[in-house]
């Protein structure tokens, strides 16, 4: 392979030739083409409400009518469907497509979660077989032209987002921390990841950003405030915005409608949130 490396001949009798893609490769690129920005949600540490940002980031740019594709990768702790009150429905299968979950009428939404006959069924898979199902997403979901393909890995650096990155060549990624210095460390390891896979960064998000209590108003930095800008700041970075701690956030979580009853300053990030990316 070093000879071949250095060999100035684009086609040479003496070197294997390259194989032909497989019709799984010819069904991802095909998807592909057909979708105009990728972007990768993703976070260092756990419980940062990244899947939460995720699902109300495809909410806001549906609701502005770009049509736009959520696909949950987190394959061992899917949070999409329950935010999305699409747990308990089944996902149909057509042929040797799946056929997504349409949301609303610019919103596609794919999940392992809606193939599991147990809600609460762990699935104890290893990589390979991980790796396989993703694929399978791209390639066998009978997915529509989008504007934006969102997906949203597990945290950490493992097989998911490496998957996901080396598949979509040409994704960004939102990075979601909260201001903890233990979730900061975390986050700087997902950044040297996008680095080290040539992955470029739309910006970072600070979720959990000082809570505003109801009654007197008065702003209380309960995980900090500010980490996530400096870090931003540190690597010459695009910061997305804070998001607010706000209870209603949970609250229309659990009850499947994410953009339900969120307080007036949660919106409002949201919504700067998106026109930044925009």
């Amino acid at each position: 392979m070093s000879d071949c490396d250095n060999c100035s001949h684009d086609n040479c009798s003496s070197c294997s030739s390259k194989p032909e893609p497989t019709e799984q490769e010819t069904n991802i690129e095909s998807f592909l083409a057909q979708v105009k920005h990728k972007l990768i949600v993703m976070s260092g540490k756990g419980g940062v409400g990244k899947s939460t940002v995720a699902a109300d980031i495809a909410l806001i740019l549906s609701n502005k009518g770009f049509k736009v594709g959520l696909l949950d990768v987190d394959l061992h702790g899917p949070s999409i469907a329950g935010i999305l009150g699409l747990t308990g429905i089944p996902l149909n299968v057509v042929g040797n497509k799946m056929l997504p979950y349409k949301y609303n009428d610019n919103l596609e939404v794919m999940t392992v979660q809606g193939l599991l006959a147990d809600n609460d069924a762990a699935l104890i898979w290893r990589g390979p077989v991980k790796i396989g199902v993703i694929k399978q997403f791209l390639a066998d979901t009978q997915w529509s032209p989008l504007d934006y393909l969102i997906v949203d890995c597990p945290p950490g650096t493992g097989d998911e987002p490496l998957t996901v990155v080396q598949t979509i060549k040409d994704a960004k990624a939102i990075v979601v921390t909260t201001s903890q210095e233990i979730a900061l460390a975390d986050v700087r390891k997902s950044l040297n990841f996008c680095k080290l896979a040539n992955i470029p960064i739309a910006g970072i998000v600070e979720n959990m950003s000082g809570f505003v209590c109801p009654n007197c108003h008065t702003v209380h930095d309960i995980f900090k405030s500010g980490g996530g800008e400096k870090l931003a700041a540190e690597n010459n970075l695009l910061f997305l915005g804070k998001i607010p701690i706000d209870p209603q956030i949970v609250e229309s979580d659990d009850n499947g409608d994410p953009m339900g009853k969120l307080g007036v300053e949660t919106n409002s990030a949201l919504e700067n949130i998106v026109e930044k990316l925009l």
